[in-house]
């Protein structure tokens, strides 16, 4: 298939996606509309959606009982980070995660949606990797022209990272779109590279540890070698109900804040236990064995946002001629509600506000 085949046909689905934010854009006209269900004693419900088998940021902050106004109704699992923002979007559920590319989008469609933490980023311990076999004969971006490269879906984190580091290498436009790009399910990924269904796979947590320790396997890139420690997705809310329900918001940043912060100063196997007896009180026959593979919380202290998780993805944007010029990161996030930014707490401390060193 033709560069230009392909560019054409990047060029329909971007539409078709700017076409589906603004139909979800739209709908958030009518959402939030209603007052939020409150428990008996008097908490206010966030429906959300989680995951099978891990525990989300604002799960580990109920369990730890750093919530005060605010209780969490689960009511399914999520299939991707843009459907999860979209059911936060529409009033489907009260937040949602995803990566910060697909929230600018979204954002720009209009949605009035507002990102309030990061919970997932890339460090030395965490991240996604490209991978190839080991006899493939591709080593440099050039080498993928042609070539398929398979990611969990389109439109998110592994998709923008591979076309920023294929431009960053020097390819033009038209070779970018002449790497075919597909679909295949984490699960899938490393036996397709194997069978030689796919030329690169994109693994991440217990798929791309196990993958490589059974070998084979040659790390092409990563996305912290492209961007180093750096915060990829983030929490978002609708601006409505932060507007009317401000006390309660605050409430959920805080906690989950230090739930996040409480994963980065206490040891690796008490995060570990913790999750797993999460996992198994909550009854959802769920296997806990995959949280024995999680490494670090892979985001800024207390999640805390950052311009530049934004901006690098609002200039990505630009130069790909799929958005304007009138967005801005303070459009899209706040830290207003987190105790590590706002003054509340030392952005050095733990999850009880003290200082590290001065913690026990």
């Amino acid at each position: 298939m033709s560069g230009n085949t392909l560019y054409r046909r990047l060029i329909r689905t971007l539409a078709a996606v700017s076409a589906l934010l603004m139909s979800v854009s739209l709908a958030t006209s009518c959402a939030g509309s209603s007052e939020p269900e409150k428990t008996p004693d008097g908490r206010t419900v966030l429906r959300y959606q989680g995951s099978t088998g891990q525990v989300t940021f604002p799960e580990l902050a109920e369990n730890l009982g750093y919530f005060d106004r605010i209780a969490l109704n689960w009511v399914g699992d999520t299939t991707s980070g843009p459907q999860d923002i979209q059911s936060a979007a529409t009033g489907d559920t009260e937040f949602g995660g995803a990566f910060n590319g697909a929230i600018v989008k979204l954002a720009a469609a209009n949605s009035p949606i507002q990102s309030v933490l990061s919970y997932y980023g890339a460090d030395k311990e965490t991240f996604n990797g490209f991978y190839v076999l080991d006899g493939s004969p591709i080593r440099t971006a050039r080498d993928l022209i042609g070539k398929k490269v398979a990611m969990n879906t389109l439109g998110a984190h592994a998709e923008f990272v591979i076309r920023e580091w294929l431009a960053q290498q020097g390819l033009s436009k038209d070779e970018i779109a002449q790497v075919e790009l597909t679909v295949v399910p984490p699960v899938n990924t490393e036996q397709a590279l194997r069978q030689g269904q796919i030329d690169v796979g994109t693994l991440g947590s217990v798929f791309r540890q196990t993958a490589v320790q059974r070998g084979g396997l040659r790390e092409l890139f990563t996305d912290e070698s492209l961007y180093g420690t750096f915060s990829y997705g983030t929490y978002v809310l609708r601006k409505d109900f932060i507007a009317k329900n401000k006390d309660d918001v605050a409430d959920f940043v805080q906690g989950v804040a230090r739930a996040i912060r409480w994963t980065q100063t206490v040891p690796r196997d008490e995060v570990i236990a913790c999750y797993k007896a999460i996992i198994t009180d909550r009854g959802r026959n769920e296997n806990p064995d995959l949280v024995d593979y999680w490494r670090s919380s892979s985001v800024a202290p207390g999640g805390v946002i950052a311009d530049k998780e934004f901006q690098i993805w609002i200039d990505w944007l630009k130069r790909n001629e799929d958005l304007g010029d009138d967005i801005q990161p303070s459009d899209i996030y706040t830290n207003e509600f987190n105790p590590y930014s706002n003054g509340t707490y030392p952005p050095n401390s733990d999850s009880d506000g003290r200082a590290l060193q001065e913690a026990k």
